[in-house]
């Protein structure tokens, strides 16, 4: 089975994106440009505000595109041979690797060792070094490099990797600890390991995969009202790695996995009936726009808290999609219309969840959130699918593409490569002085997004991935 671009995209539009929001210019862009919960010009998290940005989209995203590849990467090693042991074992795995990666990201980024000091070239110069560490420990080997080598180079990365983190103490002499790591890689580590089983032991079954969806969905609505629920629901070993709280982005992730598994039959009817097409491109096109209209509309409504008009042009446009839809010929088509049933469905749950818990909010997240960002996930993958697979449009979307297939070097890139070499040529300095205003704070970021894009081909190109 060829990989699936339209997935790449997605994951791709995703990381860049989440990228982009966390190195545009703080306190003078308008709020929608930041967390809904995090306003300008001050940025003091307020848990009561409702809204939605693009900002808070982002990570949904790739939490759906998570989802997504579960069912495309364990069907084909089953197919392969691999038994339940071996994928278990391999979900295990990766779950090590991810939590190590969290941790120690943390630990070689120049302001954390800095901390609370800003960092001087000697900081940066250890992050930048720290590039090449984690390049060593996580790359998979191109089947022409002498294994041997390839061993020790890994052997001695992960060397200095521990050796680093046992004599750490940053500005404040604090010193290695596992509560300094980055919590969206946790939460995906939770994801990987949970949603990676819950796939594999519901696969084929997908009414008990909800099934233990809602099971969870009545325990997080209902532990703060019983004892033992509410030490269930509070129990960890690792608080750090491990919390049921995490688990609520379940709700994103599993809607992903049901699209992998639409996407999987797809690519297996296809390879039996082939391609054929019965939608003209201006339909097409149609449809892609049509998708994206939605997107923008649900971002627009409900960060200007058009709560009364919101819900009715998000539930009659889910409705409207289905008849967009309508009439598939082509084994693709199918799968568009198959997809969108789920989209108009996560929408208009969302919708009717909206206001509930005060509003559609990311921190602390709440149901109308998971529901209404997975219909938005659907939306957008349907628009890369028709754009990629049916438009041909490929070459177009090349730099996502390569990003959304190498994510962990595009997640660490500024940090620990660009913005590094940035600061210690004095560019950074010169680059902030020269763009104070809000277009040119703005343009700032995107300018450090896309050089990272072009960096993250560039690997990509040469066949260097990033894996656990």
């Amino acid at each position: 089975m060829k990989r699936v671009l339209a997935l790449d995209a997605l994951r791709g539009f995703a990381i860049l994106t989440m990228i982009l929001s966390g190195v545009i210019a703080y306190n003078i862009l308008p709020a929608w440009m930041y967390h809904a919960q995090l306003p300008p010009p001050d940025h003091t998290f307020n848990p009561n505000l409702p809204g939605l940005t693009w900002v808070d989209l982002v990570f949904p995203l790739f939490l759906f595109a998570m989802g997504a590849s579960f069912p495309l990467a364990m069907n084909r090693r089953l197919i392969q041979g691999d038994s339940y042991f071996q994928l278990i074992k391999k979900i295990v795995e990766r779950t090590i690797l991810l939590a190590f990666f969290a941790v120690f990201i943390k630990h070689v980024h120049a302001y954390n060792i800095a901390a609370p000091n800003s960092p001087n070239n000697w900081h940066w110069l250890i992050a930048l070094l720290a590039f090449p560490v984690i390049f060593a420990i996580y790359v998979r080997p191109k089947k022409e490099w002498n294994p041997k080598i390839s061993r020790i180079l890994k052997y001695l990365a992960w060397f200095i990797a521990l050796v680093w983190l046992f004599f750490f103490e940053n500005g404040k002499g604090e010193g290695f600890s596992f509560n300094r790591n980055d919590i969206i890689i946790i939460v995906l580590t939770n994801m990987a390991f949970f949603g990676a089983l819950l796939w594999l032991f519901t696969r084929g079954n997908l009414l008990l995969r909800l099934g233990i969806l809602t099971i969870y969905l009545a325990l997080r609505l209902s532990h703060a009202e019983n004892p033992l629920f509410d030490t269930v629901w509070n129990c960890s070993p690792f608080s750090w790695l491990y919390r049921l709280d995490f688990l609520k982005y379940l709700f994103i992730v599993i809607p992903g996995s049901i699209a992998g598994d639409l996407i999987w039959s797809y690519s297996s009817a296809k390879e039996q009936n082939g391609n054929g097409s019965s939608w003209s491109n201006s339909r097409l096109w149609t449809q892609v726009i049509f998708m994206l209209a939605i997107i923008l509309f649900a971002l627009i409504g409900y960060q200007s808290r058009w709560v009364n008009i919101t819900p009715v042009v998000l539930i009659l446009s889910a409705f409207a999609g289905l008849w967009l839809t309508q009439k598939p010929a082509d084994e693709l088509e199918k799968l568009v219309h198959k997809l969108w049933h789920w989209g108009a469905f996560w929408l208009i749950l969302g919708a009717f969840f909206e206001p509930f818990e005060g509003g559609i909010k990311k921190d602390s997240s709440t149901m109308a959130y998971y529901f209404i960002t997975s219909g938005l996930s659907v939306a957008m993958l349907i628009s890369f699918i028709i754009l990629l697979d049916k438009l041909r449009l490929e070459r177009v979307f090349t730099l996502l593409i390569h990003n959304g297939q190498n994510p962990m070097i595009a997640y660490i890139g500024v940090a620990n490569l660009i913005w590094p070499v940035l600061a210690m040529t004095g560019l950074e300095a010169l680059l902030v002085s020269v763009t104070q205003t809000p277009f040119l704070g703005f343009l700032r970021g995107v300018l450090k997004t896309v050089l990272l894009a072009y960096m993250v081909s560039f690997f990509t190109k040469k066949k260097l991935f990033w894996k656990t």
